[in-house]
């Protein structure tokens, strides 16, 4: 009975990541500023709807403005991921980047409308 040849090691196990991993993202510096937008954002959007009485349309603008600067950001690194994805021959991951870059891109549209929208009435 012949046993099979023995496999380098590194075609047995998968390289060890580096860095911090929360799930399948990787935690780097640029992540934890959009996400810390986001929520900044969102949290001054709801302070400025429930708490502020004067004031609050260019308020609820430059809340606006952020956030879809954070979207837009996400958008964009969903197009360099997407892109990294597709030349490795991964369209599972290029086709969900796509999906969420798009949905991003969409957000940020809104919120940058909203944004110009509340600028214009507040000036008139």
């Amino acid at each position: 009975m012949q046993t099979p040849p023995a496999q380098p090691p590194s075609a047995q196990t998968p390289p060890a990541r580096r860095g911090r991993y929360l799930g399948p993202l990787r935690i780097t510096p640029a992540v934890v500023l959009v996400a810390v937008a986001i929520v900044g954002s969102v949290a001054f959007i709801l302070y400025v709807v429930f708490r502020v009485e004067d004031e609050q349309i260019p308020l609820l603008g430059a809340g606006f403005g952020v956030l879809g600067a954070s979207f837009a950001t996400i958008a964009i690194g969903s197009l360099v991921e997407m892109w990294r994805a597709a030349s490795r021959a991964r369209t599972g991951r290029a086709f969900t980047l796509a999906i969420v870059g798009g949905i991003a891109g969409l957000v940020a549209i809104g919120c940058f409308t909203f944004t110009a929208l509340s600028t214009l009435v507040w000036r008139s």
